[in-house]
């Protein structure tokens, strides 16, 4: 008697009359009654969370949907030039972009702040710990991830935001208390003073809610799955994408 297959999953299955998420019906019990964002966190940490941590949650993935014409739009609007017919490809081209100076950095600030708070061990002097980081960041020819904007030279707007937010939600905890005490110890290593960007504090935020460090940066994608799609729905509406490609093709110099 042959073997019987067993996949096991705890996200979803479905027969011939229901589908299942998460052990709940997924018509009788999710539709109408939870949101995406809700749901997309309970998909990772594999529990529902609280109405503050929703909040929070939500809060960064607004954060993270768009910042204006960056590669990722850039590149998401070009490939829908070139190939209008794969709404698909051109989303998927703006995703592929978010790395380590774009996106990316939600996750490296997490794990740079996870890393230092379990090198530490208890903390009681989060400005100590930072001043640490800091200096062997610098001594190591590193980036401190989540310092410094290209646009937003003094503060990043969305910053104190969420801090606060947190903070009323009793979800200020410590990679948000270490990442502050990075804002505030760094121009005494780096001898300039960076605004903490808002990559980086959605990081922290985002580690503060206890979701693995892993993950990090497919939170970023998923927000700005958003922000392409709305790109790519402007450029149908009002094309830019063959202004942006002519204007680097016409002004192109060819130089051996």
């Amino acid at each position: 008697m042959a073997e019987e297959l067993s996949f096991p999953t705890g996200i979803g299955t479905s027969d011939p009359t229901t589908i299942s998420l998460l052990g709940q019906d997924l018509a009788g019990d999710l539709m109408g009654k939870v949101g995406f964002g809700e749901l997309a966190y309970w998909l990772v940490a594999g529990r529902r969370p609280t109405q503050g941590e929703v909040r929070v949650f939500e809060a960064v993935l607004v954060a993270l949907a768009d910042h204006g014409f960056t590669p990722t739009a850039i590149a998401a609007r070009l490939t829908y030039l070139s190939a209008p017919e794969s709404l698909q490809g051109a989303l998927a081209a703006g995703l592929l972009g978010g790395g380590s100076r774009f996106l990316g950095v939600t996750e490296d600030c997490g794990r740079f702040l996870a890393d230092t708070l379990a090198e530490a061990g208890e903390v009681t002097d989060y400005d100590a710990v930072a001043l640490d980081a800091v200096t062997r960041a610098k001594q190591e020819r590193r980036l401190v991830p989540g310092l410094g904007h290209p646009v937003h030279k003094e503060q990043d707007p969305r910053t104190p935001v969420l801090i606060r937010i947190a903070t009323e939600e009793g979800l200020h905890g410590p990679h948000l208390r270490l990442f502050e005490a990075i804002g505030r110890v760094h121009p005494q290593v780096l001898g300039r003073t960076l605004p903490l960007n808002g990559a980086g504090v959605c990081g922290a935020a985002l580690a503060d809610l206890g979701l693995p460090v892993e993950m990090l940066r497919g939170f970023a994608l998923l927000a700005r799955a958003a922000g392409l799609l709305g790109h790519l729905a402007e450029e149908r509406r009002r094309p830019l994408g063959m202004d942006i490609y002519r204007s680097v093709d016409r002004n192109a110099v060819y130089e051996p």
